[in-house]
């Protein structure tokens, strides 16, 4: 008998038993779906990150205060900092670090600010970021309208303001010019001199919320004493990113007096390690799915076999015909192994259209792009494969040892 020959009675055979056939469809399909859906949207969100990340530069990082994870009495684990990076120690540092680079001092000092115009406001969820003269070449922002503050502008404190795009949707019109109109933040006017070009949204990045001051306005009405600056240094070739960190780290030591051999109260950070942290913890995210699919296939092969067991049972004078026509033990296994296979690919199928649609849906949501992940296509296919071989195995074997005589008697 022919693999052909094999197929079609599996289909015939899913027909005769649909309900209970369909049940355990289902739920393979399920498992699949979560399996590749997850999946899919975690590849998406890996691939917007990369993306948001390279504006970063592979030549790039970051000098930040240092927090050190410590147990409270309680138990419980708290992060404790270290003394902030000053104005003057940041700018200590600019001054003292000679190595080929790119520097830019500033910070994000507040993630929930308000932005007001005539009698419209945006909700308080505004980032805020002081800037220097180099902090747009330093973290990749663009200017879509209007121009970036002057270096008068920004050493003498001038209250000017650069918008971000959703904050401009939030409080200006369609028939408004936002250039050069007034708005308040916290009781302070500033006139808007530029307007941020987009760069895209997603649940963890929201760079389009923001809005940008010089930074002596910033730190004069703003930013206390206790708030830590942070420093960017992009270096001039990838190769010397690791001398420059080097180099920085050994400045920055004697800035902040440490003594020989006290650990560093600062933190150093590559562009790249920032993305790879956030990768790391998506891994967490990819076992989970992993588990999840294989908890609802295990159920599922649980299903199918039960449903091939009574298969077996209600085609026991089936079998015994077959038998007494000349198939073999080999025919009989091969039948029933390919009708359990056969349900499972076509469940498999089903998961993975669906596992795809969704996972995209989730990839559409963060920002990211449409994508196909034929290596977990394939997986989930040959997963399905491996289900119905385990599930149908100990049920094909049963209906190959019947005994024809015995069978062809069976009421």
């Amino acid at each position: 008998m022919t693999l052909l020959e094999n197929i079609k009675l599996a289909l015939r055979a899913i027909r005769s038993n649909l309900v209970r056939t369909i049940l355990t469809f289902l739920i393979i399909a399920f498992g699949i779906m979560a399996l590749v859906g997850i999946l899919t949207a975690i590849d998406s969100l890996k691939s917007k990150l990369n993306s948001s990340f390279t504006f970063m530069g592979a030549n790039t990082f970051t000098i930040s205060r240092k927090w050190t994870q410590i147990q409270g009495e309680g138990g419980d684990n708290n992060w404790k900092p270290s003394a902030p990076i000053i104005y003057t120690q940041a700018m200590e540092f600019k001054r003292r670090f000679e190595f080929p680079s790119l520097i830019s001092i500033g910070m994000m000092f507040n993630r929930g600010q308000t932005v007001e115009h005539g009698s419209k406001k945006t909700n308080p969820n505004v980032s805020v970021y002081a800037v220097d003269e180099n902090f747009l070449s330093a973290k990749g922002f663009e200017i879509a309208r209007g121009r970036y503050f002057t270096p008068r502008e920004i050493n003498l404190g001038i209250p000017v303001i650069i918008l971000g795009p959703d904050v401009v949707l939030k409080i200006f019109t369609d028939k408004e010019d936002p250039i050069n109109q007034v708005v308040s933040v916290k009781g302070n006017r500033y006139r808007v001199v530029g307007i941020l070009k987009s760069k895209g949204s997603s649940m963890m990045l929201s760079d389009n919320r923001t809005f940008l001051l010089p930074l002596m306005n910033a730190k004069r009405n703003y930013i206390g004493p206790d708030y830590s600056w942070q420093i960017g240094v992009t270096v001039s070739k990838v190769e010397q990113l690791d001398p420059g960190v080097d180099e920085a780290k050994g400045i920055m030591r004697n800035i902040r007096r440490l003594r020989l051999g006290a650990d560093d109260d600062f933190e150093i950070e590559k562009s790249d390690e920032l993305a790879n942290t956030l990768f790391s913890q998506l891994k967490y995210i990819r076992y989970g799915a992993v588990v999840i699919g294989i908890i609802t296939l295990f159920g599922a092969a649980i299903g199918l076999m039960n449903i091939m067991l009574v298969s077996v049972t209600e085609r026991t004078m089936e079998i015994g015909v077959s038998k007494a026509l000349g198939a073999t033990k080999k025919m009989i296994r091969r039948q029933f192994l390919a009708e359990a296979i056969v349900i499972c690919i076509l469940g498999g199928l089903l998961g993975i259209v669906l596992g795809i649609l969704i996972g995209n849906v989730v990839s559409i949501i963060v920002g990211g792009s449409f994508i196909i992940p034929w290596i977990w296509i394939v997986a989930g296919i040959i997963f399905c494969y491996i289900v119905g071989l385990i599930s149908g195995l100990y049920p094909a074997i049963k209906a190959s040892n019947l005994d024809p005589i015995e069978a062809l008697r069976y009421e």
